[in-house]
């Protein structure tokens, strides 16, 4: 891949590829969620590359083509100073499971949390596109613009497990088969280890802007990843996972159609499946809508495990250059600036939203946080759905709505303005009927168990029969 190609796209639609175990030429079958293999879990990996690697393209670089003076469409749509008046996020540790994180001014701790690309510590970002992640979830405001992030409070795991930037020195992939980032380094095993990494750093968000997408007639092999899932999820971790981006040329080529009979649950008509995605409901996925007009984005990825959604254009965030104080809204490609989007940059503001409400609410579970986020989204008019799931997040509500035990726990939100049920029919009339029949019954068979072991019995002739 040429150094033009790869500093244009993959930073913008970071995703693993499609070229997954088992790939066949087998017509699509039916699509089921996927089974936690818990004996799949890798425990103890070492915090490294599972083989040499070395750098085969540049450094990608952003550069700011808008004014800040304002909040961006994105951020007027998350209403973060109201949101701020209930929590900042103070005390959170948000895992940034990426392309590693610069530290940079506007943020506030960064704990080096691992690189499993070349030898360093999770510090370095030369796909410009983690530190953009992280700007998201926890860049602090400035006086001096209109930025910031969803959780400014929220402290930062910065964990390197991809890079479109490096590739294995010997151009193999040695005995490890699982799917890689792009033409760079990175794969499902390793996405796997660093979220067990991120648990045992005591996370308690994570934020994954990858995806790795294959068509439904592939044989997935993401076991370990989905054992990595449910491990932070039975620790009480919440983990935020990007829906993929609908790209010609990357590994999310085709879009799946809607659901026969409009039915939000149903698999059957899933053409491309998304991991770690589609591991609903032990991780929260993000599609993308527009930020200008709330509407679905075409480039988001439709599936059964969308959970909400959050704005995935009109992005301005950190810069990822060592020391520099900047804040960008393009990626620098030879053809001109690119803007920010994706589900990349959607999901970060579903993180930050959680890191909020675990803040606010301390005593609630990772699930009931999810829930919580789902319970209070602003839902499409028609409940749940596959491109946006529940709705699109809304900070204020989740953490000011009072929600019931039934609230909290249900899986599906409702309508907007959807009307009030019908009140339930008064049957106590045909109750009161029914419990004197049966004491009526219960006398009258009282009554034949006296008098029958007294009747006299005649016994029949065979031609009575």
């Amino acid at each position: 891949m040429s150094r033009t190609t790869t500093r244009a796209a993959a930073p913008v639609a970071l995703a693993l590829t499609a070229t997954l175990l088992g790939l066949t030429s087998s017509p699509a079958a039916a699509v089921t969620p996927p089974r936690v293999d818990a004996s799949a879990l890798i425990r103890s990996a070492p915090v490294a590359p599972p083989e040499p690697t070395e750098q085969s393209h540049l450094c990608n670089t952003a550069t700011l083509t808008r004014s800040t003076a304002n909040p961006t469409a994105a951020q007027s749509m998350m209403n973060l100073e109201e949101a701020w008046r209930f929590s900042r996020g103070a005390g959170q540790r948000v895992a940034v499971i990426d392309t590693g994180v610069t530290p940079h001014p506007r943020l506030g701790r960064v704990t080096a949390g691992g690189d499993y690309v070349s030898g360093g510590s999770g510090l370095e970002d030369c796909d410009a596109h983690g530190t953009l992640v992280a700007g998201i979830i926890a860049a602090r405001p400035s006086s001096s613009d209109a930025f910031a992030g969803v959780a400014p409070a929220a402290s930062i795991i910065a964990i390197r497990q991809s890079s479109s930037a490096f590739k294995a020195k010997n151009n193999r992939r040695g005995d490890d088969a699982a799917p890689s980032v792009g033409s760079g380094f990175g794969s499902v095993r390793t996405l796997a280890h660093a979220i067990v990494r991120a648990v045992d750093l005591r996370a308690t968000v994570i934020n994954i802007s990858e995806v790795a997408c294959a068509s439904s007639a592939a044989k997935v092999d993401d076991r370990a990843l989905g054992a990595a899932i449910r491990y932070a999820y039975d620790r009480d971790v919440v983990v935020v996972a990007a829906a993929g981006n609908v790209t010609r040329d990357g590994a999310c080529r085709s879009q799946n159609p809607a659901p026969a009979a409009g039915n939000p649950d149903d698999w059957s008509s899933v053409s491309t499946v998304a991991s770690p995605a589609w591991y609903s409901p032990y991780v929260l996925t993000v599609g993308a809508v527009d930020a200008a007009s709330g509407r679905p984005s075409e480039f988001s990825l439709h599936g059964p495990w969308v959970g909400v959604a959050a704005p995935g254009t009109d992005i301005v965030s950190l810069d990822s250059a060592r020391g520099s104080n900047r804040l960008v809204s393009a990626q620098t490609a030879e053809e001109g600036p690119l803007p920010l989007i994706g589900t990349s940059f959607a999901a970060p503001y579903v993180a930050g939203t959680a890191a909020l409400v675990r803040a606010r609410f301390p005593g609630l579970s990772a699930r009931e946080v999810m829930d919580r986020i789902t319970s209070t989204a602003h839902s499409p008019g028609t409940g749940h759905d596959q491109r946006i799931g529940h709705g699109v997040v809304d900070p204020v509500a989740a953490l000011t709505a009072e929600l019931s035990a039934e609230e909290q726990a249900r899986q599906q939100s409702a309508p907007i303005a959807a009307p009030a049920p019908p009140t339930p029919p008064d049957h106590t009339a045909r109750n009161i009927a029914i419990a004197g029949a049966g004491i009526s019954a219960a006398v009258i068979a009282a009554v034949l168990a006296v008098a029958l072991p007294h009747r006299r019995v005649r016994k029949l002739d065979p031609d009575e029969f």
